[in-house]
């Protein structure tokens, strides 16, 4: 536990790194690798919480841009992520690690109500908690609900991994040139307009000054190696 900078940390998972090469659903081959990465994490002692997004069956925003109520969508969104969410304790139970699934909507019939007390006391367990349905509110992201999350457990630092290796000035896909940075400020972040996070999502780890690593989810451990200090990724963090 001594290489690790960070004791208690917050995984943010998008719906669509679970797709693997696939176009839509839950690819079984992702959610073993991760599982596999989560199990030596929580081996070397690091408390593990997940939150997951649901883009890879359904996306709220997606739905609202053709003409779909948006409170509605939104609401099927977060039971996309509540399927996600059981993908992966399926695959982390399977690679013999306790695993809770705790929903911010309820639905006791395949998961826990979120309760915060009760979150911590799972971590401090040596179980991974996955906190699904976002934060049970329409109009939010699941970055949003990420945030908020960690907040509340005293995560020490948020982890987004995503299929883009690091935060950059510019959309890598559409720009050859764009920059990546190794570090840089909420601020920045910010008035730039980078997609990091959403801008409540950022503005609330600025707020309670919550380091964000954002890296490749598909890297070689890139998850424990960013969590040991390697420069892995883009790290936001206050100005000094």
């Amino acid at each position: 536990m001594s290489d690790y900078l960070y004791k208690r940390v917050l995984l943010k998972l998008s719906g669509e790194a679970l797709m693997g090469d696939g176009g839509y659903g839950i690819d079984p081959a992702v959610t073993d690798r991760l599982a596999s990465q989560i199990k030596d994490l929580r081996n070397d002692g690091v408390e593990i919480g997940v939150v997951v997004g649901g883009g890879n069956i359904f996306r709220g925003m997606a739905g609202a841009a053709k003409g779909m109520d948006r409170a509605q969508a939104d609401y099927m969104g977060m039971l996309a992520t509540i399927m996600n969410a059981l993908a992966l304790q399926d695959a982390i139970e399977r690679a013999d690690i306790p695993c809770r699934v705790m929903s911010a909507i309820q639905m006791n019939e395949v998961c826990e109500p979120y309760i915060r007390r009760r979150a911590i006391r799972h971590l401090e367990k040596g179980e991974v908690v996955i906190f699904a349905a976002g934060s049970g509110n329409p109009y939010f992201t699941t970055d949003t609900a990420a945030s908020l999350r960690a907040c509340e457990i005293g995560a020490d630092c948020l982890l987004k991994a995503t299929k883009v290796d690091g935060v950059y000035d510019k959309d890598p896909v559409k720009h050859a040139d764009a920059v990546r940075f190794d570090r840089i400020t909420y601020h920045e972040v910010l008035v730039r307009g980078l997609q990091v996070m959403d801008t409540t999502a950022t503005a609330l780890c600025q707020d309670n000054h919550m380091p964000i690593i954002v890296l490749n989810i598909e890297g070689d451990n890139n998850i424990k190696r960013a969590l040991t200090g390697e420069p892995v990724g883009t790290v936001v963090v206050e100005e000094d």
